[in-house]
């Protein structure tokens, strides 16, 4: 009995995914993560954070250094160095801020704003704001 046991305890081989399969999903995959509006005048509507401290003088994902006095941003689609209008929703105050970065890397946010953007809109934390791309 005990080697009957072993027998059916014994690891599975992992299925492999046919090469096909990979060839269809892998495209429509990329289109959907590609669906955030890149043209100007297109917006989103989502929570923003912004971040900063300890980050300092490290360099962002356009190879220039973090200032969190300068008005930049992470997104996570919009191309480097793309000019976006970010308006906190809830005070109707507005600030235009250059993609310099990637992320938020939090569920459930559409921008991570630099902590002189944040100021400019009177976040305190997180906000629920409208991006609007202009170039």
């Amino acid at each position: 009995m005990h080697e009957r046991q072993q027998r059916h305890t014994a690891p599975r081989r992992p299925r492999r995914v046919p090469a096909g399969l990979l060839s269809l999903v892998l495209p429509v995959a990329l289109a959907l993560a590609a669906a955030v509006p890149l043209e100007a005048g297109a917006a989103q509507v989502g929570k923003a954070s912004w971040y900063g401290p300890g980050l300092h003088g490290k360099k962002t994902a356009s190879g220039e250094r973090f200032n969190p006095q300068r008005l930049t941003a992470a997104h996570r689609r919009l191309p480097l160095g793309t000019q976006a209008r970010v308006t906190n929703l809830k005070n109707g105050k507005t600030v235009t801020v250059t993609i310099n970065d990637r992320g938020p890397h939090r569920g459930g946010r559409i921008i991570d704003l630099s902590r002189a953007a944040a100021q400019r809109l009177s976040m305190d934390g997180v906000a629920r704001v409208r991006v609007e791309v202009l170039n």
